[in-house]
Order: C-alpha cells, then structure tokens, then sequence
C-alpha cells in the first residue's frame, strides 16, 4: 500500500470483522496465544538477529539515546518475559460478556451491564518490541481489531513479530485481519488514519511527550492517552533510612530509561543530613547524577555527581540515570511539589506513619500511589493483568495499567416477557 486510500480500504475491511471477534470463542482466543507463546521461544534466534539489525541501524543514528536503545533491545530473558506475558494472558477470565450489574425491575424486566469490546484499536508506539505482544494478547483476548504503529528503529523486530502472530492467528483457524502491523507506514500515513474515526474507535498513543502530544493536536479519534512518567519519592522524616535507600536505588536504578522510574527524591529536612550520604554512596556507585535545590547543595556541595539544579530540572523526565533531589520542610511541601510537577502518573511515600502515609495517598492526584514500595511495580504484568497497553495518566474511563477490562465498555442487555411503556 502506497496512497492513503489504500489504506483507507483495508481499514473499512478489517473494520468488519469487529462482529467476528465479538463472537470468537475463549478456548480459541487461548489457543492463539498460547501457539505465539511457543513461536517466541522456538524462533527466538532469528527474532534476536532481527533486534541486532534495528541495535546496529540506531547506534549509528545521530539521535541516539542510551535509555531508548535499553527499550529498544530484545534478550532471551525479555523474549521468556514476553511468552510468560501470553501464557497469563491465556489464563484470565473472558472480559467480553462480563456481567458487572444485574436487577429485576417491578415490571418483571430483567437487565444485565455486561463488558463489551470498544471495537477497532489504533495503538501507536515507540520501538519497544515487547509492547507488541502485550497489546496483542490484551487486545485479542478481549475481543477488539488491533492495528499496530511502531517507531522505524525496530522496523525489523516488529515485521517479524507481526508475522508470528499472523502465523499463529492462521494456525488456529482464526481471520488474520483482526491484527494489522504498519511495517512501512509514513507519518503521513499516520496522521491520515488518525482522522479515520468512523472506522477506529480508539487511538492509544503509548511514547515520549513529542508524540504524545503530536496526537493529542492532531487526532480525531477519542484518545486513552499515556503521558510521561515523571514520578516522584518522599522520603518523610519517620521513614526507615535503610528501607528508603533500597526502594529508591531500585525506583532510580533497576531500569532507569522507562516511565515508572524515579525522576525526584523528595527528602525531609529533618533527617537530611543522615539520608543523603548513603543515598550519594549507592547511587553514585550505579553512575546516578544529582541535581539538587539550594538547600539541598549545601549538604551536598563538593560532592561527585552533584549539580544545581535548573530551571527545567523538575519538569524533565529523565529516563537516565539523573536525579531531582529537593529538601522539604514537611508534609505540606511534598504534596505541593508532586501537585505542581507530577505528571499523574506514579508516586511514593516512604514513611512508618500510617497517618501520615494516607494523608499522602487521599490527596496525590497520580494513577498509582505507593506506600513503603517501588515506583516500579507499575506496570500491566506485575498487577496480574498480563501486560498493559501503557499506563494511563488521564482520569475518564480508565486509569493506571490498561489491561483487558479498559479495553471494553460497559453496555446494558434487557430480557423482556412482553413488556411495554
């Protein structure tokens, strides 16, 4: 397909099988899933030499970035995550035809609210191969048309992955034309199919803050939008120092270059002067720069790593092994800091004050607040929902891990005897 208008006509014919997956039975569903499971693991060789062309082709470009080659790469381990991320998937409950809500009314109607697809899916995303399978089987397993837009630095990856699972959905007997992966689409393409509203029903952007917004002006189409993950970890003055320094050397860390990660450390006055060498310590050992307030520089000052902050400093996302750190004179500071800079996404107390910590979790406004834990527990498959679709920063219909259920909407189904009004 070359002109917008041949991709206009497979869209109106993948756009009709939405009643055909409606209705596709869950063995099947699972059998897909299963089958690409296993085509992960035994193709994985090749799959990997695919993902080594799309490393060498972007290590050579001039926007080279280390965290984006971090997402970009695929390994054994990440391929066993992915398969594992199918087999769950297979596992849960069907969503579609969910009852959520049943009455009788006096006049004898019966009603049920039942879970229903949302119908065609238009996922745009930015080169991390394993995205495509959770969006697959989320996608599949609740009965909606999938159609795939990656970044052209995995070009390769995601042409080979898109025909495993068109293998996989053929070998099971099911239509291939409920998945289509854009493998050459221009971004004028792009944006033509982001007019297309009578025939998607959704547009999920899941990337850096240029796309995000890219789509954000430019769609017609209703959005579940997955915004940049500037997260946020406050240390309050009755916290415990060696449990604070073990959930932030993971949050900063584990892996630094994807949304749940920390961007700021916010830190109690009171107990600064005894949290902040061995935070330094084992931070700087893992290579973490530091960027911090005034009041923070004077403890710091003369330190490796330690620079003043400026004037973006609590605006950036970093995806890097970069940290905010800022001293806070209480409670009421922090929550203002996250109220002014957050972004909605992932936020965390550390503290043994439970009064404290749930005054911090009725008033932050983020997806996903913690107590006592990582940032980085979020995520699809460790709440048990498989995978996600992105993390949802926006507040209508859904928000946090997008799993199956934010997939589908709810409508009502009515049995009647007869009845009139």
């Amino acid at each position: 397909m070359k002109e917008p208008q041949d991709y206009l006509t497979y869209l109106k014919k993948i756009s009709q099988k939405k009643t055909y997956l409606r209705h596709l039975d869950t063995e099947t569903k699972n059998k897909v899933l299963l089958r690409l499971a296993q085509k992960l693991l035994s193709h994985s060789s090749s799959l990997l030499d695919f993902n080594k062309k799309d490393l060498l082709d972007y290590q050579q470009s001039p926007n080279f970035q280390k965290a984006f080659e971090d997402r970009l790469t695929l390994t054994p381990q990440r391929l066993e995550a992915m398969a594992q991320g199918l087999r769950v998937v297979a596992t849960l409950p069907e969503v579609n035809g969910q009852v959520v809500e049943q009455k009788t009314l006096p006049n004898k109607l019966k009603l049920r609210r039942v879970r229903a697809p949302l119908g065609v899916i238009f996922f745009i995303f930015e080169s991390r191969p394993n995205v495509i399978t959770e969006a697959f089987s989320l996608a599949f397993k609740s009965g909606n048309i999938l159609i795939l837009k990656g970044g052209k630095e995995s070009r390769s990856t995601s042409g080979a992955l898109y025909r495993l699972i068109q293998e996989s959905l053929q070998e099971e007997g099911v239509s291939p034309d409920v998945l289509w992966g854009l493998e050459e689409a221009s971004r004028e393409v792009t944006d033509f199919l982001m007019q297309q509203n009578q025939w998607i029903d959704v547009l999920i952007p899941r990337g850096g803050e240029a796309l995000i917004e890219h789509v954000t002006k430019n769609s017609r189409i209703p959005l579940i939008k997955n915004d940049r993950g500037l997260c946020h970890l406050y240390v309050h003055e009755q916290a415990q120092l060696e449990m604070a320094q073990q959930i932030l050397l993971n949050a900063k860390t584990q892996r630094p270059g994807v949304c749940n990660a920390v961007e700021t450390l916010l830190i109690d006055h009171k107990i600064a002067a005894d949290f902040l060498p061995i935070m330094h310590l084992d931070l700087r050992n893992k290579g973490v720069e530091f960027y911090v307030c005034e009041k923070t520089e004077k403890i710091m000052k003369g330190w490796e790593g330690v620079h003043p902050i400026t004037a973006h400093s609590f605006q950036t996302e970093y995806l890097d092994l970069k940290l905010n750190v800022k001293r806070v004179e209480s409670l009421e500071e922090a929550i203002t800091h996250i109220e002014n800079y957050g972004s909605r996404h992932s936020e965390a107390i550390i503290t043994e004050n439970e009064i404290v910590a749930q005054e911090f979790i009725g008033r932050v406004d983020a997806a996903v607040v913690y107590w006592n834990a990582s940032t980085r527990f979020t995520d699809g498959g460790e709440f048990g929902m498989g995978g996600e679709m992105g993390i949802s920063t926006q507040k209508l219909h859904v928000r946090g891990p997008v799993g199956m259920e934010a997939l589908t909407s709810l409508r009502w189904i009515v049995e009647g005897s007869g009845q009139t009004r």
